[in-house]
């Protein structure tokens, strides 16, 4: 019953923004004396939908994949995530827009959904309104909740999805899934934009202590194809915890070498004070390479192989080293449809991985998945 009340009140959300947004056009088209614009031209909507497969050759009697982050359940068939998403671009100076993101499915939202933001099976992975200030060539704000800029994968939907099916253990371990705050984007040419965060933290749409944390990105193109981001992000992570400072450097490239072949590479470089057994600072790291082969207009090859090194065991429970590789091929049958098969093999320096009752150091398990965006 809960839950259909919930979800009552997220449709007279949407409802209500609508109406707003509606408001604001025909207020600015008063001023303007152009040409009217109605609510529905002006709003974009769009849907995202992923379901798997996932089969575990060790056959774990736990029923689940070991340290996977959205492809958990072994042996059954699920709906990873359904997403609405409904926006209104903010293009220009002076622009004000929002978007929201609204999700439901099996994996998906409740992994990645934000402390303090529990709405039962559903979650917005972003929801958040824009404005362009009319600073230089437009100082982009966004105010609310919004997916983090950090990593080379991440949490699809309508407007991207990842070359391979199951996610890296960079993108669960090493990285926050969103934030919460306010952030700043300002392009200073087409080849170098920045932007700057003041958010709850990692993963809280309601603060856990009394600080915020802070993170930059600089983005640069230095030639056609090549992007490189750096992202850095400082702040207190631990709940009612204001000192214990967590640093994080994240590196990601990407290179596209032709219309057949495509290369990235993923780095990360995290601490934080007073969290190994001995009083010190902990440390997890990790390197991720990513290989794509556009094979053919409609099939297309991934390749990506990665190191997690969670030196304390903070982010896993063990202190181990994981490593993995993954293979993922492709097929567009037909326009906003795509179909993908995962063999992926894991290893641990540890036995921690599960084969039926006993533990051992590898797992390999092979996936099914479906996508449609529009």
């Amino acid at each position: 019953m809960k839950n259909i009340i919930r979800f009552r009140y997220l449709i007279a959300l949407m409802i209500f923004s609508s109406v707003f947004s509606s408001s604001i056009l025909h207020s600015q088209e008063s001023i303007t004396d152009s040409k009217p614009v109605r609510w529905y031209e002006a709003i974009t909507v769009n849907a995202f939908m992923s379901s798997g497969y996932s089969y575990n050759f060790n056959k774990p009697d736990t029923g689940k994949n070991q340290f996977r982050i959205f492809d958990l359940e072994v042996n059954t068939f699920q709906v990873d995530v359904v997403e609405l998403s409904v926006k209104k671009d903010a293009h220009g100076a002076g622009d004000a827009g929002f978007r929201f993101d609204l999700t439901a499915g099996s994996s998906i939202p409740k992994v990645a959904r934000s402390g303090g933001l529990d709405i039962g099976d559903l979650d917005f992975h972003q929801m958040f309104v824009s404005y362009v200030a009319p600073i230089g060539t437009g100082l982009k704000i966004d105010f609310g909740k919004f997916i983090t800029s950090m990593g080379y994968e991440v949490i699809e939907g309508y407007d991207g999805y990842n070359d391979n099916y199951s996610r890296s253990f960079l993108f669960g371990y090493a990285i926050p899934f969103t934030h919460t705050g306010i952030r700043a984007g300002y392009s200073f040419n087409e080849n170098i934009s920045s932007m700057l965060m003041i958010v709850n933290g990692w993963d809280n749409a309601i603060e856990n202590n009394k600080s915020k944390s802070v993170c930059a990105q600089l983005a640069v193109i230095p030639s056609s194809g090549l992007t490189f981001y750096a992202n850095y992000m400082f702040g207190p992570e631990k709940e009612n915890n204001n000192s214990d400072n967590r640093t994080v450097f994240d590196l990601v490239g990407t290179y596209s070498i032709n219309n057949i072949v495509s290369v990235g590479l993923n780095t990360d470089y995290v601490t934080e004070e007073n969290s190994a057994n001995n009083g010190e600072s902990a440390t997890w790291t990790g390197i991720a390479a990513y290989l794509r082969l556009n094979l053919a207009e409609d099939f297309s090859l991934s390749v990506r192989g990665e190191q997690f090194d969670d030196t304390d065991g903070i982010r896993t429970g063990v202190v181990q080293r994981l490593q993995e590789i993954t293979l993922t091929p492709e097929y567009r049958p037909a326009e906003h449809f795509i179909i993908r098969a995962d063999l992926r093999i894991d290893k641990s320096d540890h036995d921690v991985l599960q084969k039926k009752n006993e533990w051992q150091k590898t797992q390999t398990t092979a996936s099914l998945n479906f996508l449609y965006a529009f």
